[in-house]
């Protein structure tokens, strides 16, 4: 697992560097890499982009009620919006929440009200723009 806990911070770290690390030799770390990839603790090794830096300063969490009926029909057509991340079904008051990152907050508004707000069994939204960010790596150690 600490294995596991090196490359969820750092997925460009480096078996030698690793190795290192952990004092254990470079051959294990790799096999257990391997290993890890086969029972699918990982999926696969990615980035993270920096969306500031790309221009979307602008991130918006949307409950949406909707139609039951009109379910999948909703989550096709908000994922043919460019802005749109991540959509989840989730318990509560809202039927999804959709993560949404847009260049300022009038073009989130338009978003939501002219685009989201208009899809075909959108029931209700409710959005919450994100003020700030903390973020706290999962720790992924062995149990004791």
């Amino acid at each position: 697992m600490i294995i596991l806990s090196e490359l969820s911070q750092d997925a460009n770290i480096s078996v030698p560097r690793i190795s290192k690390k952990i004092n254990v030799n470079s051959s294990v770390v790799y096999s257990r890499i391997k290993r890890l990839i086969k029972r699918k603790l990982i999926e696969r090794f990615t980035i993270v982009v920096n969306d500031r830096e790309l221009g979307y300063t602008v991130k918006a969490l949307t409950g949406i009620n909707m139609d039951s009926k009109m379910r999948d029909h909703v989550i096709e057509e908000l994922l043919k919006i460019s802005e749109v991340r991540e959509i989840s079904e989730v318990t509560g008051r809202f039927d999804i929440i959709v993560t949404m990152y847009a260049r300022n907050l009038d073009e989130m508004h338009r978003l939501i009200s002219e685009r989201v707000g208009r899809i075909q069994g959108v029931q209700r939204s409710e959005s919450f723009i994100e003020m700030k960010r903390t973020t706290k790596a999962m720790p992924y150690k062995t149990a004791k």
